[in-house]
């Protein structure tokens, strides 16, 4: 399996000019009317499995392409596995954070290149102007139709919440006792955290833009220009912010993915979670298939692997991430979703502000 987060004339559109903005590409689709809880369509498509003549299909073509923003060795765990139980299918592995995978898929749609086969982002509002620039295919997985709640399925079957995840805080454990670690944000404003805190940017990471969104609903903008005066790090991944407080850089960290927290604890890195007592912001990771695929039987055939409950469980029991199966139970010893108070992710709102919320953001942390 190859896998990397640059890909030979891939990587010179990926860091094209700013001329496909987030701005730019979102008044584009404005025209349109929003749409995300109402179906277009009558009902949506009919559910579908693996038969040999998928399999046969995918083997033919042989490969595939995943842009994804789960953490890049989950990832290649994930391509793995799916090319084990499907061999002669190799999985190309392309992760970046979402908001820079956001404006690579624009700069190749707009050149007429063709490169992604499946999808999959922390920023759910992605999944809405894709839909509406009609970049997406119709792909409902049977265990989709069976075990997902329809708040986690596109009703016109273009994309589910593949996995989902929470953005915490988390402390050093050899550098900060417990008694004297924070338990709520409001805690991140004490002096005694000036210049001891990490933090990730919404304007590389959709699941920092996803929780800067829900902090900015919950806590407003204030709480954020009080934070920026703590002298935080700030670094740009989501998956980043865990691993500076493992290896001591910062004894605290704002923002970052929980799961990322769990295998660093879980494997003796010295490092503990925190979850706010004014709430968790939550982060739902849709999966789709783009319309343009060049490899569309095999991105089925991954599409209906992930969300199988083989799938799922690698997500969950090698990613420690969550999963809205109904058949796929968190790992034991993990603090279960319904303990942890949180807030709900919205992609609409985050569509329609992300623009002005990284602009605020880089004005008030001046990065």
């Amino acid at each position: 399996m190859a896998a990397g987060t640059n890909g030979g004339h891939t990587q010179a559109l990926f860091f094209m000019s700013r001329r496909f903005s987030r701005r730019k590409i979102l008044k584009a689709a404005a025209a349109l009317p929003l749409v995300y809880a109402t179906p277009l369509r009558a009902a949506a498509p009919p559910a579908e499995t693996i038969t040999p003549a998928l399999i046969a299909a995918a083997t033919k073509e042989g490969q595939l392409t995943w842009y994804t923003s789960a953490d890049l060795q989950l990832a290649e765990k994930v391509g793995k596995a799916f090319e084990q139980k499907f061999t002669g299918i190799r999985v190309r592995v392309e992760r970046a954070g979402g908001e820079r995978i956001f404006s690579r898929v624009a700069q190749e749609n707009a050149s007429g290149l063709h490169v992604a086969d499946a999808v999959s982002t922390g920023d759910a509002a992605q999944f809405l102007v894709w839909k509406r620039q009609k970049l997406l295919v119709p792909c409902v997985p049977e265990d989709v139709a069976r075990h997902f709640p329809p708040e986690h399925r596109d009703p016109d079957g273009l994309y589910a919440t593949v996995r989902a995840s929470l953005c915490v805080i988390a402390y050093n454990t050899e550098m900060v006792k417990r008694e004297n670690a924070p338990k709520s944000f409001a805690d991140l404003l004490d002096p005694k955290w000036k210049g001891k805190i990490v933090k990730a940017h919404p304007s590389y990471s959709g699941t920092i833009m996803t929780s800067t969104y829900q902090m900015v609903r919950e806590l407003g903008w204030p709480y954020l220009e009080k934070l920026a005066q703590q002298q935080v790090l700030q670094i740009q991944s989501a998956t980043d912010t865990p691993k500076k407080i493992v290896l001591g850089e910062r004894p605290l960290m704002a923002d970052g993915n929980e799961s990322n927290v769990l295998l660093l604890k879980e494997t003796g890195g010295p490092i503990e979670v925190v979850y706010a007592t004014e709430g968790t912001p939550s982060i739902v990771q849709p999966s789709a298939i783009f319309a343009s695929a060049p490899h569309p039987n095999a991105a089925r055939l991954f599409q209906n692997y992930l969300f199988s409950v083989e799938g799922q469980e690698l997500f969950v029991n090698l990613g420690a991430l969550r999963s809205m199966h109904a058949l796929v139970r968190d790992r034991p010893g993990r603090t279960p979703l319904s303990a942890i108070p949180v807030w709900k992710d919205d992609p609409a709102a985050i569509e329609a502000q992300g623009e002005e919320i990284k602009r605020h953001y880089s004005q008030i942390f001046k990065v």
